[in-house]
């Protein structure tokens, strides 16, 4: 099976206590559908507000310039994220529509690639 990164996107003023008991249920029931059907959540989890970033950028020197906040200024960011086994796109996209829902914010999805480098 494929592994799937699958992003929920929160606003910068997103509170953490905006979370009632009715979405923690839902996001509960959607954990338990999803392992009953047979995809497999290899890991999920929510982030620190972006404010709580750090940033990393290669110089042409070599070195790393590291600064605080987001990589990009936008007014979302990535507030959390899972991995999914899924047989393919269109049954993952099917999850994670029922992640937006149950989350109640937007995502995003990507398949991981595979390198054609041999590991050690």
């Amino acid at each position: 099976m494929t592994q799937y990164l699958t992003t929920i996107q929160l606003p910068d003023d997103f509170d953490p206590s905006a979370q009632d008991e009715a979405m923690e249920g839902d996001i509960e029931a959607l954990s338990k559908e999803m392992e009953a059907s047979g995809v497999r959540e290899v890991f999920a989890g929510g982030l620190s507000p972006a404010r709580e970033a750090k940033s990393l950028r290669a110089q042409p020197n070599g070195k790393v310039l590291i600064t605080d906040g987001p990589y990009l200024e936008t007014k979302e960011h990535v507030g959390g994220l899972s991995i999914l086994e899924a047989a393919d796109m269109d049954e993952v996209l099917a999850w994670a529509r029922k992640g937006a829902v149950a989350l109640r914010a937007s995502g995003e999805v990507r398949p991981f690639f595979r390198s054609n480098v041999p590991s050690e």
